[in-house]
């Protein structure tokens, strides 16, 4: 058996440790852009403070959420995913509809992984407190700005899209629209 050089052998090392570096360190970015179309009238529900799209303006799409962690930072959006909420359609996860006062949330398209989180736990942190919530959808940040998507914009990466039940258990009202979190799986 042939000996590696110890130039060799340093070159592969090096090699290796660069390229899990490089992988760890990779940002998501942006994968492309749709265009707004104006919503029907009645057709895109407001509740919540949810946005509608907006005729010609440009919104960014992700096929990827940041990297988790142990601790992962997110921003908290308040969702409804009852029947005729501003959740539109059931769950993806269970083909069902979920009370507002049941802790659930839709991940993030990266996160959702594809419904690999569907009905697991995930524990979200902020405001010196923390709550246990199931995942039960996606928050796609791949498409929006049509029927299917309540003609909403598409999420950002790294949206944690949450009932009342979650915004209720951190001790924070849902009127604030956005909140700073971190995430991690239970």
């Amino acid at each position: 058996m042939k000996k590696f050089s110890s130039g060799a052998l340093l070159f592969v090392v090096l090699f290796l440790v660069t390229h899990f570096s490089e992988a760890r360190l990779q940002v998501c970015k942006p994968s492309g852009k749709i265009i707004g179309k104006k919503p029907p009238p009645g057709q895109c529900n407001q509740e919540n403070q949810s946005d509608c799209c907006k005729q010609g303006k440009s919104y960014t799409t992700y096929k990827c959420s940041p990297p988790v962690s142990g601790s992962t930072n997110a921003v908290l959006t308040i969702n409804s995913f009852e029947k005729g909420g501003d959740g539109g359609a059931p769950s993806e996860c269970d083909n069902k509809y979920h009370s507002d006062n049941t802790p659930v949330v839709a991940l993030s398209t990266g996160w959702y992984n594809g419904g690999s989180r569907c009905l697991n736990n995930i524990t979200i942190t902020a405001n010196g407190r923390s709550v246990t919530a199931m995942v039960v959808d996606e928050c796609d940040s791949t498409m929006g700005c049509d029927d299917d998507h309540d003609y909403q914009p598409p999420c950002d990466n790294n949206i944690v899209d949450a009932s009342k039940a979650v915004w209720e258990a951190l001790g924070v009202s849902g009127n604030v629209g956005e909140l700073d979190i971190t995430w991690s799986d239970a």
